[in-house]
């Protein structure tokens, strides 16, 4: 093997067995002579690989785990296995690794000739894992999703809302959230100006536009927090009502972070906050949230609520009178 580029390439795919080498059978294996071996062993070395030689008769050579990790090589069925290891791994869930293994698909599938991506598509196709799945996603999608995220690449695609509307969405990619066993797709969109969170199961025809933007902050902590937010207000809600806020939209938003994201304007200069719960009780925890100092009334045209209200309120006024009745007396000295 005279190429030395070719050569360093297979004596690293040799090396990275682990195994040790012994110095004249790594050196037949390349077909050169030991003083090449040599030479290719300390090209290695310069790129970061910790090969460890053993001097003597018996000698030969080594590869050791180092504190990086340098360039790795592997051949067709080593890179087909990884593959398939990784899909399983994001699209059913591996404890608390799921996007650390969608990361990591998103690269290795960057870079699989065309052939293998195939070989890799057929054997997870015909593979049944035998654990529950609720809502299949290809592992394509998922290293798409990815990637565009990673390169704030516009996207669009064919989205089919819960109540079976499809439509057309043009989005900036922001993040993927593993959640409840489902994929969730947060992404600023462009037409609606707005953060939306998209199913992903419920995502086709997805098309890289090949438009790069700069990164939007998102207006939560992160996006897990935006997917739980979101999932609240489209939860079944039972009860609902709207706090008409004396403030303005964008300190509600300041001050609600995410969970104002259905905030509206109101009339003369208010907010329209909607809240609402499973059950009355679960509604009303809404209104705690309200800082003392901003104004605020209720709207909603459901009596039970209006009743509630009014033994929330009387509740709590007996609450605060009991308590200042029993509040000790300023020690002597003090006012």
């Amino acid at each position: 093997m005279s190429d030395p580029t070719a050569r360093a390439l297979r004596l690293l795919s040799l090396l990275q067995t682990h195994r040790f080498w012994g110095g004249p059978e790594l050196a037949g294996r390349l077909g050169v002579s030991e003083r090449t071996l040599r030479r290719d062993v300390d090209r290695l070395r310069e790129l970061g690989y910790r090969v460890v030689a053993q001097p003597g008769v018996a000698g030969g050579y080594q590869l050791e785990s180092g504190s990086t990790v340098p360039p790795l090589l592997l051949d067709d069925d080593e890179a087909v296995a990884i593959a398939i290891g990784l899909r399983t791994a994001a699209v059913q869930g591996v404890g608390d690794g799921e996007q650390t293994s969608l990361s990591a698909l998103a690269k290795l599938e960057q870079v699989l000739p065309r052939n293998l991506r195939r070989r890799v598509s057929a054997l997870q196709e015909h593979t049944i894992p035998a654990v529950r799945n609720d809502a299949r996603v290809a592992a394509d999608l998922l290293a798409q999703l990815a990637l565009a995220c990673r390169d704030h690449e516009r996207l669009r695609f064919r989205y089919t809302a819960r109540s079976g509307e499809e439509t057309a969405r043009l989005v900036e990619p922001h993040s993927l959230v593993p959640r409840d066993r489902r994929w969730y797709f947060v992404a600023w969109d462009v037409n609606r100006e707005d953060w939306r969170t998209f199913r992903v199961d419920r995502m086709a025809n997805v098309l890289a536009i090949g438009v790069r933007v700069e990164p939007r902050d998102l207006p939560a902590e992160d996006a897990a927090d935006f997917v739980m937010a979101a999932h609240a207000s489209l939860s079944s809600v039972r009860y609902s009502a709207v706090a008409r806020l004396h403030t303005t939209l964008p300190e509600a938003k300041d001050y609600f972070g995410v969970w104002a994201q259905n905030a509206t304007e109101g009339p003369g200069g208010t907010v329209d906050w909607p809240f609402g719960g499973a059950s009355i009780p679960e509604m009303l925890m809404g209104l705690l949230w309200i800082p003392p100092e901003m104004e605020y009334e209720v709207i909603c045209d459901d009596p039970a609520v209006y009743e509630a209200l009014e033994r929330f309120a009387d509740r709590f006024g007996e609450a605060v009178r009991g308590a200042a009745t029993r509040r000790p007396s300023p020690a002597a000295g003090q006012s």
